[in-house]
């Protein structure tokens, strides 16, 4: 396989994160991990409710995080910001991890 294919591959790659209940989100499309308390965030919420951009993944839970994306959709999670926010971490981590050792491969 040519290392034009593999960039072709990895470009096409989605990482997925679990915000809780088996729910996934795609961590490249996310913009910002931020917690459901204070009034502009609420706005927010309020906001993507009435013009059809949430998407509700509590499952009935309380909202702990609130999941802004690219395409401004906003995803309520029932886990922490910190907990999401460190998954999203690990992904990118690996990620890392996986160039190095395709770097030390082709020495």
């Amino acid at each position: 396989m040519s290392e034009k294919d593999r960039e072709k591959i990895v470009m096409n790659e989605v990482r997925l994160v679990n915000i809780g209940f088996g729910n996934m989100v795609s961590s490249g499309r996310i913009v910002a991990i931020v917690s459901p308390e204070s009034a502009p965030v609420k706005r927010i919420i309020s906001e993507a409710r009435k013009k059809s951009m949430l998407i509700d993944g509590t499952c009935g839970r309380r909202t702990r995080a609130v999941i802004v994306t690219d395409s401004d959709h906003v995803i309520l999670s029932s886990i922490q910001p910190e907990t999401v926010a460190n998954r999203v971490k690990d992904w990118s981590d690996d990620e890392d991890d996986e160039e190095e050792d395709e770097v030390a491969e082709d020495e």
